[in-house]
């Protein structure tokens, strides 16, 4: 009984490590809280409340409809979701393991597994959370409509999976310097606050500014969602082609800085910290 299974082929790898990937998720889904009911609902309120805030903001400054015609809630939601699930997939995949960590000594655990059940925890919530909105909305308020919803759908991924290789590469710096990872995570989320693009439309910006902008692969995949979105708006100033040859590249520069790292890393390096 204290044998460890050994897989025969690539197939039962495969499902053996999707399936610690599942029980790694819902661990992560349990730290929140033991009732997966009120977590859930719970993170909807976050979102929520999160999602108030800004639109409180708009009325304030004295925005009160969308820059594009169509639902001012759909204005807000392509930005605001989009921005969530990026910035937050990067968090999560920055602080996914630590070599010092009681669970990388488990033996059938690994890095990979840990990093990838970080990324599904916030696919997951993020998902409930948008569905859950957008439902009630469209029943209690009105009726939604969006344009293309396989396009919102792959720019969403697209969001969640740069999010994700940004974080690799956070995640790569930590053990060589803890603190300045966390800062450089913290800033990288705080100016993508602005530079998403998540306020304004990337169409009214004028050329001047956009190099300001378009290096951000969260502002081409924000512009891009609104376009898939509403049927009135064509985005002509960002490329989703770039933002998914972005985070190819933030892949290969996060597996190399983890691999080195993997090469160097000891528990004593957090001795003194």
């Amino acid at each position: 009984m204290f044998q460890q299974r050994r897989n025969q082929n690539m197939l039962q790898a495969a499902g053996t490590t999707l399936a610690l990937i599942f029980h790694q998720t819902v661990y992560n889904l349990r730290t929140e809280h033991r009732n997966a009911i009120v977590g859930i609902l719970l993170t909807i309120l976050q979102t929520a409340m999160f999602m108030g805030a800004f639109m409180l903001i708009y009325l304030i400054i004295g925005i009160r409809q969308s820059p594009i015609r169509g639902n001012f809630f759909l204005f807000i939601m392509s930005g605001i979701f989009i921005f969530m699930t990026h910035v937050r997939t990067a968090g999560a995949v920055s602080g996914a393991h630590s070599v010092s960590s009681g669970m990388t000594k488990h033996g059938p655990l690994n890095p990979a597994i840990l990093i990838g059940a970080a990324a599904v925890t916030v696919l997951y919530r993020q998902t409930i959370s948008m569905a859950a909105l957008l439902w009630l909305y469209h029943v209690l308020i009105e009726p939604l409509t969006i344009d293309f919803f396989p396009g919102v759908l792959a720019m969403y991924l697209l969001a969640w999976f740069s999010g994700a290789t940004m974080g690799l590469i956070f995640l790569g710096i930590r053990p060589w310097s803890p603190q300045t990872a966390k800062i450089l995570t913290n800033a990288y989320q705080r100016i993508n606050m602005f530079a998403s693009g998540k306020m304004f439309v990337a169409n009214v910006l004028p050329n001047a500014l956009l190099p300001w902008f378009s290096w951000n692969p969260l502002f081409h995949i924000n512009d891009q969602t609104r376009g898939f979105v509403f049927v009135n708006y064509t985005p002509l100033k960002t490329d989703p082609y770039y933002a998914l040859w972005f985070s190819m590249g933030a892949v290969i520069v996060g597996l190399l800085i983890n691999f080195t790292t993997r090469k160097y890393e000891s528990i004593s390096w957090t001795a003194g910290r």
